[in-house]
């Protein structure tokens, strides 16, 4: 019910949403052999579920942000402990003219693109690219949309999953112009359902976790079409009510560990 939120809507099913959840947790950790570590619920904190906001992991550096909206900053506290224990090399964003969500920020495996938008500023973007100056960094004007990865993510390893909407379609458009490289494109009828989440794992190839059918039937036609993907279709209904999407439940990490 505190969870922030763009627009009002339909009351969250909060047993619905934990069988999603648990469900998506079930798939990382048991369907795909991942190490899994989940953090404590903070019932101060409504959002904290949307972990992928609180940190920018890449190979060996975490980047702790700074988010948008001010009720959110805590969060970073507890990512802060749990990165510290795999020993990563952390980076905190200090500046209090600072503002970088998660959720603008998408990396390409070659370079990154920052989202512009109610939560991510050009000085938190500056820090980004600070911090991880092996690559490339550009940023994208984020514009009827909560973040970046609202309406785009990776799909594959040269793979740009992109919604249609107009907004979307712009923003790729900027995305291409500002790189040097050529992606290939994944377009899918929804918005919410270009945000997906890919994994190469080496025991199982690629792997696409996407949107259900029952929540967006056309898009996930679209996905059917990717014949090199194992691909697993998670329900994400009740978290979508809060303007979460896939991505946002979860942090990434390239690192073999003994949690």
């Amino acid at each position: 019910r505190q969870a922030l939120r763009s627009a009002p809507g339909p009351e969250v099913d909060f047993a619905r949403a934990e069988r999603e959840y648990q469900l998506y947790v079930g798939v990382l950790r048991g369907k795909l052999g991942l190490q899994v570590l989940e953090l404590p619920a903070d019932e101060s904190l409504p959002d904290c579920v949307f972990v992928e906001d609180a940190a920018v992991v890449c190979e060996e550096t975490a980047l702790l942000t700074r988010p948008g909206a001010p009720s959110r900053r805590k969060e970073v506290e507890a990512m802060k402990k749990v990165l510290e224990s795999l020993n990563l090399n952390i980076v905190e964003m200090v500046d209090e003219n600072a503002t970088l969500d998660g959720g603008d920020v998408l990396f390409t495996g070659r370079e990154f693109f920052v989202g512009l938008s109610r939560r991510t500023n050009q000085r938190g973007a500056e820090i980004l690219a600070d911090t991880f100056k092996d690559y490339a960094v550009s940023t994208v004007p984020v514009h009827d949309s909560l973040h970046l990865k609202s309406f785009c993510s990776m799909a594959g390893p040269n793979l740009i999953a992109i919604g249609s909407s107009e907004a979307a379609q712009k923003a790729l458009k900027t995305m291409q112009q500002m790189s040097d490289h050529r992606y290939d494109k994944l377009t899918v009828p929804d918005d919410a359902a270009a945000n997906c989440i890919y994994l190469n794992i080496p025991s199982k190839g690629h792997v696409l976790l996407h949107r259900a059918p029952e929540e967006y039937p056309e898009s996930a036609k679209v996905f059917e079409k990717l014949k090199d993907h194992m691909l697993i279709p998670i329900a994400n209904t009740e978290l979508e009510k809060v303007d979460g999407a896939l991505t946002c439940c979860s942090v990434l990490i390239n690192k073999t560990s003994e949690l």
